[in-house]
């Protein structure tokens, strides 16, 4: 296995908007949405039957978390994210694990080489998903277990929160940002989600929502998408200072739902978590 530092298989539009996106946004990832989709890393390992001696690939693996705990549990583990700081960052994290640039649905593994395939929220940023699916597939041994997680749609309240605040300030998504290609694209639901694996040739698929409540504080909630990150960043940072302030001021008013006595944030929150068999 050697790392891939150029892609050569076509990409679609969202896939170059994807590459746009999230080119320089490891650190400010890591220091604030990580914690968000940190919360299904044991699950998905469960259901990716990733335990002691099992040889574990992490694709999408942006700032580590799920290399971490994967290692933890005595795996073998290695990583691959599109994007170089993600790549990098992942290196820092988890000293000894195998960090590739590489990106859905082209990764550059041979045929059958894992026993356990993880991608925690990384098909919500491919082009392909039913490509990236087969991918996976193609990499993992025979009996051997892929598990995902994408966010289900529609979402709960606290994925929503900064949406509401920037419509209500008047920014829309810019032009430059495509939606998957409709041919592309699936229901984010159990059964959509399900039935895609089923598609890409995985065995027994079966998928379910699990729902929590991320708790943080309003700054830090807000600082992510403020930094740019994801398309909802992108729709934040298109209105220019101006725009972003008048999104400030109608988040300000909208956390009134969801914040403690403390001043905290309660967000819930609500993603899918789909296994198969290759």
């Amino acid at each position: 296995m050697t790392e891939a530092t150029e892609a050569t298989a076509p990409i679609t539009p969202f896939d170059h908007a994807e590459r746009r996106i999230w080119s320089g946004k490891a650190e400010a990832y890591a220091g604030t949405y990580a914690h968000l989709c940190a919360h299904l890393v044991p699950a998905l390992l469960d259901a990716a039957e990733a335990g002691p001696g099992a040889r574990v690939l992490d694709v999408g693996c942006g700032s580590g978390t799920v290399s971490a705990a994967a290692v933890a549990r005595g795996a073998s583990v290695y990583a691959a994210d599109a994007d170089p700081g993600m790549a990098a960052a992942t290196r820092r994290a988890v000293p000894g694990v195998t960090a590739h640039i590489a990106r859905l649905p082209e990764l550059p593994y041979a045929n059958d080489t894992f026993d356990a395939v993880v991608g925690n929220f990384v098909l919500n940023h491919v082009g392909r998903p039913l490509a990236a699916l087969a991918e996976l597939r193609r990499i993992t041994r025979p009996g051997g277990r892929v598990a995902v997680t994408i966010w289900r749609a529609p979402g709960a309240p606290g994925q929503t929160l900064i949406g509401r605040a920037a419509r209500a300030a008047g920014l829309t998504r810019p032009a430059w940002l495509p939606a998957l290609a409709p041919q592309d694209d699936f229901p984010r639901t159990p059964e959509g989600l399900a039935a895609l694996l089923d598609t890409a040739g995985l065995l027994d698929a079966e998928c379910s929502e699990m729902a929590w409540e991320h708790r943080c504080d309003p700054d830090t909630w807000w600082a992510g998408a403020e930094q740019g990150i994801g398309a909802i960043g992108q729709v934040l940072t298109s209105g220019g200072p101006e725009g972003v302030a008048a999104a400030r001021r109608a988040y300000d008013d909208l956390c009134a739902e969801f914040r403690t006595q403390e001043g905290l944030l309660v967000l819930p929150h609500v993603a899918l978590l789909a296994r198969g068999a290759a």
